[in-house]
Formats: C-alpha cells, sequence, structure tokens
C-alpha cells in the first residue's frame, strides 16, 4: 500500500537503501533499449547544475535518546561468525544485557538544505532537524559548519538555519512557482541515502495537491526521483531558481516510484520572511470553522454548482464574527481571490498579515454580500482556544422522545440530556436521542448527542418544528434537508440529509 513518507533518511539504513537503489539502477539499465529507439530528451542541465551544487547543503543532526527500542537481538548458535554484525547492527554487546537497551544514545540523521542568503541562512525541512541537538551543514567542497536554529513552523515543514561561514555563500534566488506548467522541466539536488550531491531531472506532474499532511497543502507534484534524504532540498525551474522545497513521496517502499512533492516557493517565501524576522510565524486569523460544499449541500442551498467554503462556525468574537459572517454563509471570494474549493481558504488567509482588512464576499440565503474583516493573529487564536475549558453540571427530569423524521428521535435539549450526552452549556436546539438504522441520517453520521439547530437555514427549537420544516421541504419538492448540527462542545456541521 502507497504511504505518504517523510524524506530524511537514518544514517544506520542509508548503505542498505543505497545498495539497493544501486542494483534497481543496474538491472533498469541492462534492460534499457538502446538510444536509437529512444525519443530526443531535454538539452543537458549540466551548465545549470554545475552553477548550484555548491549551494545545495547536506543536513546532518544527532539527538541523544533514552528508552528500550523494544527489539532484542537475535541469538545465533555459540561461535557463529555472524553473531558480531548483529550486535552491532542493534548496538549491543554480548554481557551488557537489557541495560544496554535503557541507556542514553545518539541517533543521527540526514537530509537536504540550500542557501538563501551569502550571511549563512539556510532552509531545509523541519522533520529534518526536529528535536535535534546538534545540526551540521556539510557542502559540497568539503567543509562542514555547525547550524542554529533561526526559527521552524510545522504546518508547512519550514526550516530556517543559520551557519557562519568565513566568506560569502552563493545563495539561491526564488523562482515564481505559481508561473510553472505542468509539464514543465524541473530538476531537483539534494541527498538521497546519504550519497551526498545528486541530480535528477523530471518534470511538473500536478500542482495544487493536497495530501492530508497539514491544513496548506498546495504542493508541486514531480516525477524527478526523489528519495528518502532528499528532504530540505531545492527543486529548480529551468532558469536555475528555486520553485520549491522537496518534502514528501508515496511509496510503499521508501523509495521513488515518481510521486514526489515540494512546498511551492509562493508558501515558502513568505513563512521564511516570518521565520527570519521573529523567530516564529504570524498567520492571518478569519475566526471560522469551515467545510467542503458538497453537490447535496448546494442543493439544499439552492447553489448553481458546488463551489466556495462553508461556514460551519463562528468563533465568538473573532475578526469574522466581529464583521457579521454567520454560520451558513459560503465564502466565494477573499481579499479578491476566488475560493473554489474550501481547501484554498485556510492558506488565502494565512498568507494575508495580521491586522489587515480584507473584503470578503459571502452568499447569504441566496444573496451575494461584501463584508470587510481585519483578521486577528492565528497563533494567538490557538493558544487561547487550547487553555479554554467550560464544564457544568445540572439534573433535571428527562422530557419524552420524540419519533422525528429522517429515522431521528428527537427531544428538547433538557438538563439530563445534556448531562447524559456531555453538551456544552452553550449549545441549545434540539437534541438527537437515537439514529435508526440504515437511515438516510446514520449515513451521513448523524448521531446521538448531535443538536439540531437549523432546518435548511430556518432555526427550529422543539421536535414538532424540525417535523414541520422537514414536512415542508417535501411540500417544496426538495430532494434533501439541509441540518446544521452542533457536537457535544458546540462545533457546527452542516449535513445534507435525504428526504424519504
Amino acid at each position: 500500500m502507497s504511504v505518504v513518507s517523510r524524506l530524511a533518511v537514518k544514517t544506520g539504513e542509508a548503505r542498505r537503501l543505497a545498495a539497493a537503489a544501486l542494483i534497481g539502477a543496474s538491472l533498469a539499465f541492462a534492460g534499457h533499449a538502446s538510444a536509437d529507439d529512444d525519443p530526443p530528451g531535454p538539452e543537458s542541465v549540466a551548465d545549470i547544475a554545475v552553477e548550484l551544487l555548491d549551494s545545495v547543503v547536506n543536513i546532518s543532526t544527532s539527538q541523544t535518546v533514552t528508552g528500550s527500542r523494544n527489539v532484542p537481538a537475535p541469538r545465533l548458535p555459540d561461535g557463529s561468525p555472524f553473531q558480531e554484525f548483529f550486535d552491532e547492527f542493534f548496538d549491543q554487546r554480548p554481557g551488557t544485557g537489557d541495560d544496554n537497551n535503557r541507556r542514553p544514545r545518539r541517533v543521527q540523521s540526514l537530509g537536504s538544505g540550500f542557501v538563501i542568503d551569502e550571511s549563512g541562512i539556510i532552509i531545509t525541512n523541519n522533520h529534518v532537524i526536529e528535536g535535534a541537538d546538534e545540526i551540521t551543514a556539510n557542502f559540497a567542497d568539503g567543509s562542514r559548519l555547525k547550524a542554529e536554529l533561526v526559527g521552524r513552523d510545522e504546518k508547512t515543514d519550514i526550516a530556517v538555519l543559520k551557519v557562519e561561514p568565513e566568506s560569502p555563500l552563493r545563495a539561491l534566488p526564488f523562482g515564481d512557482s505559481e508561473g510553472i506548467r505542468v509539464g514543465d522541466w524541473v530538476m531537483a539536488i539534494g541527498n538521497p541515502f546519504g550519497l551526498g550531491g545528486t541530480v535528477t531531472v523530471g518534470i511538473v506532474s500536478a500542482r495544487n495537491r493536497d495530501i492530508n499532511s497539514g491544513p496548506y497543502d498546495n504542493f508541486i507534484q514531480t516525477d524527478a526521483s526523489i528519495n528518502r534524504g532528499n528532504s530540505g532540498g531545492p527543486l529548480f525551474n529551468m532558469a536555475g531558481e528555486v520553485v520549491g522545497i522537496n518534502t514528501a513521496i508515496i511509496s510503499p517502499t521508501g523509495g521513488s516510484i515518481g510521486i514526489g512533492f515540494a512546498v511551492p516557493s509562493s508558501t515558502a517565501v513568505n513563512v521564511i520572511q516570518q521565520l527570519r524576522e521573529f523567530g516564529e510565524t504570524r498567520r492571518g486569523w478569519l475566526g471560522v470553522r469551515i467545510q467542503e460544499v458538497t453537490e447535496e449541500i448546494a442543493e439544499g442551498l439552492s447553489m448553481a454548482e458546488a463551489v466556495g467554503a462553508l461556514v460551519a462556525g463562528v468563533t465568538d468574537e473573532g475578526p469574522a464574527a466581529d464583521a457579521g459572517i454567520l454560520p451558513g454563509d459560503v465564502i466565494l471570494q477573499f481579499d479578491g481571490q476566488i475560493v473554489d474549493a474550501m481547501h484554498e481558504l485556510p492558506r488565502m488567509v494565512a498568507d494575508q498579515p495580521v491586522g489587515k482588512e480584507v473584503e470578503v464576499k459571502v452568499l447569504r440565503r441566496g444573496e451575494e454580500q461584501m463584508v470587510t474583516v481585519k483578521l486577528g493573529r492565528l497563533e494567538e487564536a490557538e493558544a487561547e482556544l487550547a487553555a479554554l475549558s467550560n464544564e457544568a453540571e445540572e439534573e433535571a427530569e428527562e422530557p419524552p422522545v420524540f419519533e422525528g423524521p429522517l429515522g431521528l428521535s428527537l427531544s428538547d435539549l433538557s438538563p439530563t440530556l445534556r448531562d447524559r450526552f456531555e453538551i456544552d452549556e452553550e449549545v441549545s436546539g434540539v437534541v438527537v436521542t437515537e439514529v435508526a438504522a440504515g437511515s438516510a441520517a446514520e449515513e451521513k453520521r448523524v448521531q446521538p448527542g448531535d443538536v439540531i439547530l437549523e432546518i435548511s437555514q430556518e432555526p427550529v427549537a422543539t421536535p414538532e418544528e424540525v417535523e414541520s420544516r422537514v414536512n415542508q421541504l417535501k411540500t417544496d419538492g426538495r430532494k434533501s434537508a439541509l441540518l446544521l448540527l452542533a457536537n457535544k462542545d458546540g462545533d457546527l456541521r452542516f449535513v445534507a440529509v435525504t428526504i424519504n
């Protein structure tokens, strides 16, 4: 099964992986057709590569870890000549026993990086240096410089390092990743399997890839050979400009199968600038929870096509709430940029400076409106939300259960039910007590404890109102009912449930 893999490689496995790669390459070459049978390829990239190799570095890290490996070394028959190799591989020596497994040990890994400022600023991936006690930049001329961490960002997997060179380094320029097209030639330089500066060439296979690795995924996909150890290395266009930072691959074995991903320069440049200036990121914050506009939800909102980002919830006293954005609004444009899909909006917001006033176009009850929002800071909001907790305990008689429509058993939200389902005190509406097996609501993962706030953008407060609203939708010929649900913590989501 294919998996998404980060590309840093432990030095202990570098030799094994490199040997396997070389054997595979030899076999492929042996069965390759003659040059006369091959279609013409790109012109040589030698002139470009020779100018760039000195600016790409190998990043080596080490850290001290403790605790048992939980993998015992195999024991061979006494006198076996191979026991020494097993002992060395498992970092054990005869006679040390389990105590050796618990002692602190040094773990090393390798990745790639590249120079962007002659004073000694180097870019790599966060996962290459995460947890490292020591970071070293190894240059093509054999020199080694200790690197200090300037700042890192887990969400885009970017880290900025600083070295102190004796003479100015050769810096690489960033190019415009928005200008590259699918099919354009690109070149990667890095440190695959710990082999040192290695050049590979391929094309841009796709753009704006979302591989579910973070909230701002918009990767460049390439078939240029990228392997473990390439993490943090540059992806160049044919002008020798950095258009991406190699970050991940999809592979069942850990080796390249022609599906690699790079953070585009359009995303990286802003993050790098903030890390250099502040040592941390300072992203814009809108204060909404959003979800995808599916075909069913679009039908429920009478939209001609499924586009935009549906606002499922608004943070109290956040920028969106202050501007008047409401749950149920569909954000169609942000700061002049069209929001084609839900996953595009977080990146658009994060790229804007804190405190900027932006124009947001929303669709509300079938009408488009423009709203002006003054953005907050995401990192501050996340810290505040993490610290919040609210708990209330009340007792009261449980109200009767109402066998409502859509395969749902409904009830007024009493203190008893609030306590049973651990529903937040701020949540109000009609609580779902049971969901019929095989119903349309069960298929959409409506579950006991969910609270119905609206039916097709009309507020409901009692089970009878839910039934009346669904019956009206049937009369109007609607195929589905758009439910606004809150979970026990008050997080909102929209669900389009088919009306039988």
